[in-house]
């Protein structure tokens, strides 16, 4: 017959051969929100095993002992760090290196810490001669504490050009009394590091 539908043109399927597409279930979007001066500081440990903490003086490793109670009784300047942000870590790194003494000298003391320990740390700590003190928070939950970092709102959703989630590049003092006295977040690299402001904040977390 004219204009009749030869069926047998066409292969014939069995309905059990098709698979279904993977049903992926809601997950809800958290904006990243970063605490900030003023914010009560979040409960959060400093794991004690040796792997986790890592100290340069001049470059070279140390192997003193740290303390935790010496390291939280005075005003603490934490940094957030990875290397991934590439020239703009390594220019905080050179500010932090090069306010070591004065944050000393105004009683508090400082702590990077950093999303990865790996080799190329090492090196750029040697190539710079940097006298600093990093903790490695590796499954990232003390960035994820302070809200410098989410698995639901990664940092590419920020960045252009960024291609892996890691903690922004936050810098806090916290008081011994659990008060965040100074935050900064390099939100557009745009330089100017505010170091008076810091300092200051450092002043008053030592009454």
């Amino acid at each position: 017959m004219a204009g009749a539908i030869d069926y047998n043109r066409y292969p014939h399927f069995d309905m059990s051969e098709i698979v279904r597409e993977l049903e992926f279930g809601f997950r809800n979007y958290q904006v990243l929100n970063p605490l900030k001066t003023g914010d009560a500081v979040p409960d959060f440990i400093f794991e004690k095993d040796n792997f986790r903490w890592q100290q340069f003086v001049n470059g070279v490793e140390t192997q003193e002992p740290v303390y935790l109670l010496q390291l939280l009784n005075k005003p603490l300047v934490i940094s957030f760090y990875s290397g991934h942000w590439q020239s703009h870590s390594l220019d905080l790194l050179r500010e932090l290196d090069s306010l070591q003494q004065c944050i000393k000298a105004k009683n508090g003391n400082l702590l990077i810490v950093s999303a990865e320990k790996e080799r190329k740390l090492e090196k750029t700590v040697w190539d710079n001669g940097f006298s600093l003190s990093f903790y490695f928070d590796t499954e990232k939950t003390v960035a994820q504490k302070f809200g410098v970092y989410s698995e639901n709102d990664p940092v590419w959703n920020r960045f252009s050009g960024v291609d892996t989630n890691m903690p922004l590049l936050a810098t806090y003092v916290i008081s011994p009394l659990g008060e965040i006295l100074f935050h900064h977040i390099d939100w557009d690299f745009s330089g100017g590091f505010p170091t008076e402001k810091l300092i200051s904040s450092l002043e008053g977390g030592s009454r």
